[in-house]
């Protein structure tokens, strides 16, 4: 009998979106801040981006008037370079048949939160990996951010400063998320005034939402508290997310390998992902570094 989609061991378009990509999105919280995602088919996406305008000038009746020139260039994501997340689970055809919870579920959560963090870890605080270009280089490390250097103990006025900056590089208010450590949540709650009155209040009405100056927080432990050399000082990160640029490989392969590791009478699922990101706007960046607790 020939082979269908409903007997082939490689998964269909609608099973992989339902069991990685979408669970995916809300298990990672780079994701999940809300950056433009472009879909591909695996080929290299380019994204073209307004980088100059000339300035318009005033013009009499009947004067010839100035052109305005345009400058564009362009970003590129998914380069031929670039590895996939791939993770690979093997399981006995025993446990398959005699396991007591939902072996293919609970398989299914593991791969999912095995992708997103290595999607997490290559976006917030990824070095580009070896050779340069061969992995997703994180928000931390962009070239272009606006920075905040040698803060300290945080303070209320050092987020204020961070706003500003981010509204001087026309960042959209509507779509700038806070990224930080527990560490520097916590602390930042814990600010009070001279009466000893806490001066940030959670909204009692919306369980788990969290806001520092009216502005989203995703508060994420891969951030690190060691400035990545022992010390005790951490970064949190302002974007507007609305000028992240995320690629997605639309084709991640999810395929049950029943053949493979006959020999020893297992099963196995292999997920392959690939994702890229980089930034439209750099400056609606702002990076306050040297947070210490």
């Amino acid at each position: 009998m020939a082979a269908d989609t409903t007997t082939a061991a490689e998964l269909t378009q609608e099973q992989v979106q339902a069991i990685l990509v979408q669970p995916l999105e809300t298990a990672s919280v780079f994701l999940a801040a809300g950056p433009r995602i472009f879909d591909t088919d695996g080929s290299p996406v380019r994204v073209p981006k307004l980088t100059s305008m000339t300035t318009p000038s005033w013009h009499g009746e009947n004067e010839l008037i100035d052109e305005v020139d345009a400058g564009f260039g362009e970003i590129t994501l998914l380069p031929s370079t670039l590895k996939s997340v791939k993770s690979l689970t093997r399981f006995s055809n025993e446990l398959a048949r005699q396991s007591v919870v939902a072996l293919e579920a609970a398989l299914r959560d593991r791969m999912v939160r095995d992708v997103a963090s290595q999607i997490d870890q290559a976006f917030l605080t990824g070095d580009g990996g070896t050779p340069s270009g061969t992995e997703p280089e994180g928000i931390v490390n962009w070239t272009g951010t606006q920075e905040l250097t040698g803060v300290g103990v945080i303070a209320l006025d050092d987020l204020h400063d961070a706003v500003g900056l981010a509204m001087g590089s026309n960042a959209d208010a509507e779509r700038m998320r806070w990224l930080m450590p527990s560490r520097d949540f916590v602390n930042l709650r814990k600010i009070k005034d001279l009466q000893d009155r806490y001066q940030l209040q959670p909204d009692p009405t919306r369980e788990g939402a969290f806001q520092l100056l009216g502005l989203p927080v995703t508060i994420t432990n891969r951030l690190p508290i060691d400035g990545g050399a022992g010390s005790d000082e951490s970064e949190i990160v302002l974007a507007d997310f609305s000028q992240i640029a995320v690629a997605r490989d639309l084709s991640p392969s999810v395929k049950i390998l029943d053949q493979t590791f006959g020999d020893y009478d297992q099963q196995a699922i292999r997920v392959v992902a690939r994702y890229d990101v980089a930034s439209l706007n750099p400056a609606a960046v702002v990076m306050l570094r040297g947070i210490t607790g």
